[in-house]
């Protein structure tokens, strides 16, 4: 059963593919919320769906750079990152880095130096739109874009959230786990009023789920009851190979394609990317 698995998830005959939507999807990855699996959940997605026939970019919006470090692509001091984008407007295909070992994967690293971008952002001018402007200039075509946003509600959040059409925001299944969200909610529907009127919370996902618990079983039926049809069927459970993954350089797809973690987020990536098909998006980036 294992074996079989990897070879639906690693897929290297390339002849399963996931629906591509007809228009880019451009998904900000958000929680403020810290450990809650965003930069995970980004790469795990972008990977399922570029090993399914997908082009996918992965722009890493958090000084930390974690997402840069699971799609082991270089980011220290020096590489051209994202921060270039958004303080010295230099064009995104420049900072772009093609993921090795996964075809139609792209990644914007994030360097050391982002994190003084929330600073430097404050007197730069349309400082909220820098990120649309650069992924709307961008000459190739993407089926996704997914952007991983830092554990805050700074400046580059707000970036992430003007520049994307939907937003996907991954829910511990911990007591914790809705604390918070009402802020984030709140700040969405600010940048939708002001800024960004077409964005949407598309997508919960429910993370670190342990079967064993109660609480895992409480904390999913209140967001079910909550957020209804926008919680995706499938549930990360937790999984020690999902959290090695990223000390390999590498996501879970990879890492171990048997795993439950792998099967999950292979679960995951197909409802989004069929769920894309039966909503159109309204318009391409």
């Amino acid at each position: 059963m294992e074996a079989m698995r990897a070879v639906q998830i690693l897929n290297p005959s390339g002849e399963v593919t996931m629906p591509r939507p007809e228009r880019t999807r451009v998904m900000c990855v958000a929680n403020q919320k810290g450990g809650v699996g965003k930069t995970t959940t980004t790469v795990n997605l972008a990977v399922a769906l570029a090993l399914h026939g997908n082009r996918v970019l992965v722009v890493d919006l958090d000084p930390q750079g974690n997402a840069s470090t699971g799609l082991n692509v270089p980011h220290h001091t020096g590489v051209p990152d994202v921060y270039d984008c958004l303080i010295n407007s230099v064009p995104l295909e420049d900072v772009t880095q093609a993921v090795e070992g996964i075809p139609n994967l792209w990644c914007v690293p994030a360097t050391i130096d982002l994190a003084g971008a929330e600073i430097e952002l404050v007197s730069v001018v349309a400082r909220e739109s820098r990120l649309e402007r650069a992924i709307t200039a961008y000459p190739g075509h993407f089926d996704y874009v997914f952007i991983d946003c830092p554990p805050s509600l700074g400046l580059l959040t707000v970036n992430a959230l003007v520049a994307a059409q939907e937003v996907l925001i991954p829910i511990q299944c911990e007591y914790y786990a809705l604390e918070g969200l009402n802020q984030l909610i709140s700040n969405i529907n600010l940048v939708r009023q002001h800024l960004n009127p077409r964005l949407d919370v598309s997508t919960i996902l429910l993370t670190m789920y342990d079967r064993r618990t109660r609480l895992a079983d409480a904390v999913e039926q209140d967001v079910r009851n909550h957020f209804g049809d926008k919680v995706l069927q499938a549930v990360i459970p937790r999984n020690v190979r999902v959290s090695e993954a990223p000390s390999y350089g590498q996501s879970v797809m990879t890492y171990d394609p048997g795993s439950r973690g792998a099967t999950s987020y292979f679960e995951a990536a197909q409802e989004i990317a069929e769920r894309g098909v039966k909503e159109p998006v309204s318009r391409n980036a």
